[in-house]
């Protein structure tokens, strides 16, 4: 199945019923003070105590915008791995299926994972990568993970620290980067890793052979991992836009709780009165203001039918208050808003968040109802939107685009390369202005390089994330899968703009006007869509 959608700089923006967020998804770093002003050590010094916080996404934040001032400093590009590493360890031992499904597995079904995983990568991964490199990563994962506070408790509670110090040196003397020649020396060596850490420290094999399996991907890019069944459930949910749960997209803020980014319409937190910007304090009887995303996720996971009491916090009137919710099944509609915001001069307006599914046929009857209220120019918003299917951003440019090819992917499989042209019917004519910025990726850059490659609009706003790559999803045994980048992907031009981005025709400084967006347009307080708007005006007083 392949998409074309970023996973975020850490490869997620995954939905549980309600969206997960993290700070970068993929979100531009902020700017930092510690950052603009202090030197390299300092950076390396304030990284390293947001590691030892657990803070991961902070560390991980603070290293990436730091890597843009010192792009070859080897110690913040290895803070920035190592922190990404224990962001990871932390997802997963905070993952309901992995701890129960893939942790409970023996040691010949996990090693039966990592032989999945490691053909898969051989065989289809974009680019070729040695079996040393990946059993590598799997060697500095588990030394990583010897390190997690979360893994310990799990693993090595009456562990003394002396032994464990001595099994990581053990990894980083005798088996970080060893030569590996095949498939048939990585199970060696894996399994010898593992007798190794059940005989010194009591160390389930499983465990030993999963941080290789989790590990190893952490040798491809960022856009490819190792999915448990509940977060393959929720990639299928993404594509299908539809969840079991509550209906909301949240983010952790410390010692705050849950924060609520946005509500769904519709959705069972909408009729029980959640609001965005209020926080969730307690889950069941579970403080979670100190929770991270995916523990809080957890908390909430369940299925249709089942009920979740929350303690939830208004920060404008100071007050907590108590509230039972229902799960169940929640569309999410691709395209949210679809309205004229000019009747006068008939320009209409089209949010996108995604390219799902359902997301051609939202596009279709959106355009309609626009077209009955007597749009003559079109305003297309995908100001933070992170992709999709490939071949649903393939679907909708045919709707503004008559010929031509509209996109080209490449990859080593003969398999992956194909050529996506426009069919000459069905074609709007109309104006068309593009809103893009820094959270435009994939899918949504395919359109935007289609655009400025016909010359079919204008494109206002910022320059996209520059993720110019396509994925597919393996489904591998024991419901788990792997999303694996198979493919780069070509503008008509046959350019590709990886880690650089589409620029706009008119760029727009980011401001408080275009940062964060209401359900409804605002022209006078959106400075992307006023200029976008401008633009359309004297494109239509042209004609």
């Amino acid at each position: 199945m392949p998409l074309a959608k970023p996973a975020v700089r850490l490869a997620v923006s995954l939905a549980f019923g309600f969206c997960v967020v993290w700070s970068a998804a993929p979100v531009q770093a902020q700017e930092s003070s510690s950052v603009r002003r202090g030197d390299a050590d300092e950076i390396v010094r304030t990284g390293v105590q947001l590691e030892r916080s657990r803070r991961w996404l902070e560390a991980i934040e603070h290293y990436e915008e730091a890597l843009e001032q010192w792009p070859d400093n080897d110690k913040i590009r290895y803070g920035l791995r190592r922190s990404k590493i224990h962001f990871g360890v932390d997802r997963r031992y905070s993952d309901g299926s992995f701890e129960t499904r893939l942790l409970r597995k023996n040691r010949h079904d996990a090693m039966r994972h990592f032989e999945e995983v490691l053909d898969h990568v051989r065989s289809h991964y974009v680019d070729q990568l040695s079996t040393t490199s990946f059993v590598a990563h799997g060697t500095e994962s588990l030394y990583l993970a010897l390190g997690s506070e979360r893994f310990r408790e799990v693993h090595l509670k009456r562990v003394s620290p002396e032994a464990v110090k001595s099994f990581r040196r053990t990894l980083r003397d005798g088996y970080w980067n060893k030569p590996i020649s095949d498939k048939r020396d990585a199970k060696l060596v894996v399994t010898e890793v593992a007798d190794l850490g059940q005989r010194t420290l009591g160390l389930s094999p499983t465990a030993t052979v999963l941080e290789y399996v989790f590990g190893g991907c952490n040798a491809l890019d960022d856009y490819s991992s190792y999915l448990t069944p509940d977060r393959l459930d929720d990639l299928y949910g993404n594509i299908e836009g539809e969840f079991v749960g509550l209906g909301i997209e949240m983010k952790a803020e410390t010692e705050k709780g849950l924060l609520l980014v946005d509500v769904l319409s519709g959705s069972p937190a909408e009729e029980g009165g959640l609001l965005a910007g209020e926080w969730i304090v307690e889950i069941d009887g579970t403080d979670v203001r100190n929770a991270t995303t995916d523990e809080g996720a957890k908390l909430l996971r369940g299925p249709s039918g089942s009920t979740v009491q929350l303690r939830v916090h208004d920060p404008k009137t100071d007050r907590v208050r108590r509230g039972v919710f229902a799960r169940r099944a929640v569309q999410v509609k691709s395209i949210p808003v679809a309205e004229m915001i000019d009747r006068t001069n008939g320009i209409g307006y089209i949010r996108m968040t995604g390219f799902q599914k359902t997301t051609v046929e939202e596009m279709d009857a959106a355009l309609k109802s626009l077209n009955r209220q007597g749009m003559r120019a079109l305003v297309w918003d995908l100001r933070g939107n992170p992709g999709g299917l490939l071949t649903t951003a393939v679907e909708v440019l045919d709707r503004f685009i008559d010929d031509g090819v509209l996109v080209s992917t490449k990859g080593r499989d003969s398999d992956q390369n194909w050529s996506y042209s426009a069919r000459r019917f069905g074609t709007w004519d109309v104006p068309l202005v593009l809103l893009v910025d820094e959270n435009s990726a994939s899918a949504s850059e395919i359109v935007a390089g289609a655009v400025r490659d016909h010359r079919r609009g204008t494109i206002v706003g910022r320059k996209t994330y520059g993720k110019w790559s396509v994925q597919s999803i393996f489904p591998l045994a024991g419901a788990t899968g792997l999303r694996l980048t198979t493919a780069k992907f070509y503008s008509p031009h046959g350019l590709t703009h990886g880690k650089v981005g589409v620029k706009p025709h008119v760029a727009v400084k980011l401001g408080s006007g275009n940062r964060f967006r209401s359900r409804k347009p605002d022209v006078e307080k959106d400075a992307d869509l006023q200029a976008g708007r401008n633009v359309l005006l004297k494109s239509l007083a042209s004609r």
